[in-house]
């Protein structure tokens, strides 16, 4: 089977075997794709951005209005990305997931 699916300004085409399978992948795209606006200032001005240093790809979503940034890992097995919603101690991230850079802490707010 074969859906097209829309989110906003974005449209993908997915097909499947499976009612499963499908469901999998509607969830994945959504996961990602599915941010329309900026968890900081409420923006809808959003860009996907994959940032190259030193030969590490670094995947965001970045607000235009205000800066702020949501983060994506990949995962190891299957190189599936991700939002990253909680910090490097397992704890949950404000305005899910989305930070901006505060220079008089010099750190990710």
């Amino acid at each position: 089977m074969k859906v097209t699916y829309t989110k906003g300004t974005i449209s993908v085409e997915i097909e499947a075997d499976t009612q499963i399978e499908l469901f999998q992948q509607l969830a994945n795209f959504q996961e990602i794709f599915a941010e329309s606006m900026c968890g900081k200032c409420g923006s809808e001005d959003i860009r996907f951005q994959v940032r190259n240093v030193d030969d590490n790809l670094y995947y965001e979503a970045r607000c235009i209005s205000c800066g702020a940034k949501l983060a994506f890992g990949v995962m190891k097995k299957g190189g599936r990305l991700f939002p990253k919603r909680k910090d490097k101690e397992g704890k949950w991230l404000n305005n899910g997931g989305w930070v901006k850079w505060n220079p008089d802490t010099q750190k990710e707010e």
